[in-house]
């Protein structure tokens, strides 16, 4: 187990947070601001933080919605800007001026906006992103890329409020039984598995969960629709990344193929890519050894 501590944001909400490492409390000690993504927590990151620990100061929050922290309900309370500014609201309430952003899935989708808002300001001096699409290359692909799609319908479930009632019948466990398959499961350890099952039970933490879908911009058509971008598309107005990234890749993805990795370059300018062969989606915990040297060599170059 981790120790957290309760953390009030400027726009008052609370997290529960790891913070944890040597040297911590020095002004200067580099900071790895960790991001977990859906349906997990902090533990997501439990193999890196105990890895990284001895040399940098490791953050970890619960992200709103999930586990003790703070769960406004209402999609509304979950779009990309308000999620970005709550890691940043972090970072101030901690007096952690710079850091690296460290993200997997939905934290890795946060962690990409992070980046782009801190890097002009100094805040967000580097990037480390694991099975998480940059957002112009994954709405393209959603309008695109078959594989992506059919891989993407899962969302068009999260986001229907006629799922709603299986959900307060059985919790997250039972939309995530109807729309998902997990090709993995025996690879997380059983008291990991027993931990999230229990916490899915959460009615309210189970539909702030859902909300960060529901929130979400992204468009994912339907599988009868024509796959080609629409005649009014445009893509997201977003800037070059121009600060140091790593995007580490799992390959056996079911949700996400490898195919978000193409054209990567045209919107990062300083890029490092590290494929994970004989991997699915959860690569932190699936290859935590694979993670932990790709970061290493990053982080040290």
């Amino acid at each position: 187990m981790m120790d957290q501590k309760r953390v009030k944001l400027a726009n008052g909400i609370e997290l529960d947070v790891v913070d944890t490492g040597n040297p911590q409390g020095v002004d200067d000690a580099p900071v790895l601001m960790f991001l977990h993504g859906f349906p997990e927590s902090h533990r997501t990151w439990r193999h890196q933080i105990a890895h990284f620990k001895d040399r940098f100061r490791c953050i970890a929050p619960d992200q709103r919605g999930y586990r003790g922290s703070s769960k406004p309900q209402g999609a509304e309370a979950y779009t990309p800007d308000k999620l970005i500014g709550d890691v940043f609201q972090l970072a101030d309430a901690l007096g952690v001026g710079a850091f690296t952003v460290v993200g997997h899935d939905w934290g890795g989708a946060i962690a990409w906006g992070t980046a782009l808002g801190g890097q002009t300001n100094g805040r967000v001096t580097r990037a480390i992103i694991a099975n998480a699409p940059h957002p112009a290359v994954f709405q393209r692909l959603l309008y695109t890329n078959e594989q992506q799609r059919e891989a993407s319908q899962y969302i068009r479930e999260f986001r229907d409020p006629a799922n709603d009632a299986l959900v307060r019948e059985k919790g997250l466990v039972g939309i995530l039984m109807k729309a998902v398959r997990w090709d993995r499961p025996n690879n997380m350890e059983a008291e990991e598995r027993d931990r999230l099952m229990e916490e899915w039970q959460d009615r309210d933490a189970a539909f702030a969960m859902l909300n960060w879908y529901r929130g979400s911009p992204i468009v994912v058509p339907p599988l009868d629709a024509p796959y080609a971008l629409p005649e009014d598309y445009s893509p997201p107005p977003l800037p070059k990344l121009e600060i140091p990234t790593l995007v580490i890749w799992a390959m056996d993805d079911l949700a996400l193929p490898a195919a978000n990795l193409d054209g990567l370059e045209d919107h990062i300018t300083n890029l490092t890519i590290e494929r994970v062969p004989d991997c699915g989606h959860f690569v932190p915990w699936e290859a935590p050894d694979a993670v932990n040297k790709a970061m290493s060599a990053f982080l040290d170059a």
